[in-house]
């Protein structure tokens, strides 16, 4: 075998060797990474909250009647004392079954008679009080020629007065028969008849005006229709005075400190709107989850802070998203929650030191939103492996993944 041969094939040996070699040496571990800054950090609780005008005013019926449809729709603004914003009349007779209607016609034929009886007596009053004032004439000037004594005098006197009381009498009793008869008569209108006017001319109807200003939040319903006294009409409110009502579990109520900051997001409109915590009920209550699994949870009330030429059309009853500041730091020491891991009893991040991992056991304090604050075991500037696989270890070579 010539030289130049064995030269070759040395050639190739040590080439596949060095493949061989290239092939089977470890490959760094492409990772993420994050540094671990210093910066501002808050608690924060997350819950979705409902706008509600702070102080609604409902105004109910008060008197049973029959409502007009309403004047008023939802939208409308109204001005106090000004806006007629409901109307309610005397409602309609009820339909009479035939033995009540029957009682009821006969009623007004006996209160008829009774008038024409009562007529009938008073003209028979003023036909003996003419008489009466004849022979009562007649006397005084018998009297006074001396052709009758006195005594006949003051009985024909007597006589006189006691028909003229007879004809009080009958005309009286023929106006108590007439209004009988007015009211037997008003038992027999049914719904839809002619309504009886009010003697004093008052009207008849009660004209409801809005008690304060703002926009009709509600109807309860347009259409004209029976209403007892109590039932609900409509409701009103002022959309520049809004508070957010949300709802927490109660074991993060317990966390938010009396008048936390808070911010409104997702709102529908531009920019964050601010609010301030109010109230926190002292009652809890029960809710079951979607998932079936019964929640102690208690409502909050927050005040809404921006003016509401920030938040146009932002009104009653819409959903928005509360970003509750339970406590905040401007100075902390930070890293990305999915650099650490469980190791033990304690947290553990991977380090990138001299291009390799380095498996570093840290104190872990508060955390919120993503980050936790680094207590013990970094220092501002380390880069931490966010998102380690399990199969990477500690001193393995690493790289930053790009792209």
């Amino acid at each position: 075998m010539s030289a130049l041969r064995r030269a070759g094939m040395a050639t190739a040996a040590a080439g596949l060797l060095g493949t061989l070699v290239w092939a089977l040496w470890p490959q760094p571990v492409q990772v993420d990474l994050a540094q671990a800054e210093r910066g501002p950090m808050q608690g924060v609780l997350a819950a979705q909250g409902v706008t509600r005008v702070r102080e609604p005013y409902a105004i109910t019926a008060p008197i049973t009647g029959t409502l007009a449809r309403s004047p008023v729709e939802v939208g409308d603004p109204v001005i106090a004392g000004e806006t007629v914003v409901a109307e309610i009349r005397p409602p309609d007779p009820a339909f009479m079954d035939a033995r009540s209607r029957a009682q009821a016609e006969a009623a007004v034929a006996e209160a008829e008679a009774a008038v024409a009886l009562a007529d009938t007596n008073r003209r028979q009053a003023e036909t003996a009080l003419a008489h009466a004032t004849q022979e009562y004439e007649r006397g005084k000037a018998l009297a006074a020629r001396g052709t009758i004594p006195q005594s006949m005098l003051d009985d024909l006197a007597a006589r006189f007065e006691t028909a003229g009381q007879t004809l009080a009498a009958a005309q009286s009793q023929l106006d108590l028969n007439r209004a009988a008869l007015l009211r037997a008569q008003a038992q027999l209108l049914g719904p839809g008849g002619t309504t009886i006017p009010f003697a004093d001319g008052a009207e008849c109807c009660l004209r409801i005006l809005a008690p304060q200003g703002g926009i009709v939040l509600e109807v309860a319903d347009e259409s004209a229709r029976l209403v007892q006294a109590g039932a609900p009409l409509l409701t009103l409110g002022d959309l520049d005075d809004m508070e957010i009502e949300l709802d927490l579990l109660s074991t993060d109520a317990v966390q938010v400190p009396p008048g936390a900051r808070a911010e409104i997001d997702r709102w529908g409109g531009e920019g964050i709107l601010e609010a301030r915590l109010r109230r926190i009920d002292p009652a809890a209550f029960t809710r079951i989850s979607a998932l079936g699994i019964e929640e102690q949870r208690v409502r909050l009330w927050l005040d809404l802070l921006t003016p509401p030429e920030a938040r146009p059309g932002l009104g009653e009853g819409f959903r928005v998203h509360v970003r509750l500041i339970v406590w905040e730091a401007e100075n902390l020491l930070q890293v990305p929650q999915a650099a650490l891991f469980r190791q033990g009893d304690g947290w553990a991040a991977f380090v990138r030191r001299d291009g390799r991992a380095s498996l570093t056991p840290v104190t872990v304090g508060r955390q919120s939103e993503g980050w936790a604050e680094i207590v013990e075991g970094l220092a501002e500037g380390d880069e931490v492996v966010i998102y380690p696989a399990s199969t990477l270890t500690d001193g393995a070579t690493i790289t930053e993944r790009q792209g």
